[in-house]
Parts: C-alpha cells; structure tokens; sequence
C-alpha cells in the first residue's frame, strides 16, 4: 500500500491518505502515483477535474500543480458548502474562480 492514494473516476480525483507518513514522503509518492496517471492516459485532461477527499497543504500544491495545465479548470469538493464543488483554478471561460458546481 502506499502513503497516499489517488483514483480517477468518471472526471473525479479521489484522493486520500493510505498508510502512515509524513508529508516528504507523502508528497513524494503522490507526484510518482500521478505521473503514473498521466503516463497511462487515465489524467488525460479535458475542460474540467473535480477532485475530491482529504490532502495536507503540501499535498495539495502538488495536485493543483500536476493537474492545472491539463485540464480547463480544477474544483474541489466543500462538504460545508452542501456538497458542492468549488472551481479553485481556471483557464476556462465557463467557470469562474469561486464558481459553486454539483
């Protein structure tokens, strides 16, 4: 098992935390698990990705920026915001930052 995990489904990124460790090493397996993603053609990119489940800051940063430039724009689930998806990055005309979306 690995300290992070992270799956694409139906244009969604779930992610999560996997086995116990810090962030170094959490941020390192995360970068190789979506290096592995865009290598098979899974995180192909498309006009938006909507990602969705638990990261640390570090962890985070290193999403957003393996992800910004393949897709239109990003937004990631709120569960204060009733479940909503917040757009947090956009080269999309359609979606503006702060854009709330099912």
């Amino acid at each position: 098992m690995t300290t992070y995990t992270i799956d694409i489904v139906d244009q969604v990124l779930k992610i999560g935390f996997g086995e116990p460790a810090q962030n170094d090493q959490i941020v390192q397996d995360a970068t190789a698990h979506l290096d592995e993603l865009v290598s098979a053609g899974e995180l192909a990119g498309g006009s938006l990705l909507k990602i969705n489940g638990p990261a640390s800051l570090p962890v985070a940063f290193v999403i957003a920026h393996k992800v910004a430039h393949l897709y239109g724009a990003i937004a990631v689930y709120d569960p204060k915001l009733g479940g909503k998806y917040v757009i947090c990055i956009t080269h999309n005309p359609t979606y503006k930052l702060g854009d709330l979306i099912d």
